[in-house]
């Protein structure tokens, strides 16, 4: 059956370090949705110019672009301007989001639980930091995802070495101490929490590799955590998006210690959606197949927030 929303673009590529794994996404993507009738169409804004969207008479807008240039408000900007509905989270939201140093000062301000930290520069006092968040601790760029220069950090000596890697990617880069516990990630859509997902990564190392190409990670769903804590952290998840004013879908990730504490870790506003994704794999295990999950995010398209 034929679903009116117009024609829409299935935003993918782009042109940041996240490119191989957007273009997955929004290959997967665009043939659920033509799959249920859509006219939906591939746009790559590394190879076309945005305000073709308008002059080719666009309805809607699926953001699936991963990343900087694509998660981080600037495409939601673009797209508020020239009047076309998207997917995700609005401007402010995706900007603050794809910030993890902003992020966490959000989330600390308003009580919610997320590692400590201290942002590294040249100048840093690498015992100093040692000292202060323990070892090991993980080393990431602030406006990267899906783990892009990320390092596992277990002895001091290496802290500079790692700095040295993950500010080939940003100028802004953080150290975050290192929480041991089960993963989990905790997807939404709408105001509707989905089924954690507990993850069992090779060694507890949850990279690119293991992310999107391994199949070595065990993904947990359901979690097997008591329903009555699995809904307190789906609450907090829930919670932690709306501080930062996410919409439509998204994904928290988070740490829960063996002593049932919580740790919020980031917030992603355009999760992948490949064969090895999260946020399907929740949908699933909430009787939504992967057809049905991009429609309904599709049908939350809308400008403003």
């Amino acid at each position: 059956m034929s679903v009116n929303f117009g024609k829409v673009a299935v935003l993918m590529g782009g042109a940041s370090a996240e490119r191989e794994v957007s273009l997955m996404s929004g290959g997967a993507v665009l043939a659920a949705l033509r799959a249920r009738a859509v006219d939906a169409h591939a746009f790559d804004p590394a190879e076309q110019d945005l305000h073709l969207l308008k002059e080719q008479g666009y309805d809607r807008a699926f953001v699936i672009l991963h990343g900087r240039g694509g998660e981080d408000g600037t495409v939601q900007g673009m797209l508020e301007m020239m009047g076309v509905p998207y997917t995700g989270s609005g401007v402010m939201a995706s900007a603050i989001a794809m910030d993890k140093w902003r992020t966490k000062m959000i989330w600390a301000a308003c009580g919610l639980p997320t590692p400590r930290y201290a942002i590294l520069n040249e100048q840093s006092d690498w015992d100093a930091v040692v000292a202060d968040l323990g070892l090991p601790l993980f080393v990431k760029p602030v406006h990267e995802g899906s783990s892009m220069g990320a390092t596992r950090v277990d002895v001091a000596t290496e802290l500079r070495d790692a700095w040295v890697s993950a500010a080939r990617y940003d100028d802004l880069v953080i150290a975050e101490e290192f929480i041991t516990g089960a993963e989990l990630t905790a997807p939404f859509l709408g105001d509707r929490a989905l089924p954690l997902i507990r993850i069992e990564a090779p060694g507890g190392n949850y990279d690119y590799q293991n992310k999107y190409f391994s199949d070595d990670t065990v993904y947990h769903c359901p979690s097997g955590l008591p329903a009555e804590q699995e809904a307190s952290l789906q609450a907090l998840a829930l919670r932690s998006a709306q501080v930062l004013g996410c919409r439509g879908w998204g994904r928290a990730d988070l740490m829960l210690t063996q002593d049932g504490r919580p740790y919020l870790l980031e917030m992603n506003t355009a999760p992948g959606m490949t064969g090895h994704s999260l946020v399907p794999m929740a949908a699933k295990a909430a009787g939504l197949d992967f057809e049905a999950l991009c429609l309904a995010i599709l049908e939350g398209a809308r400008l403003g927030g």
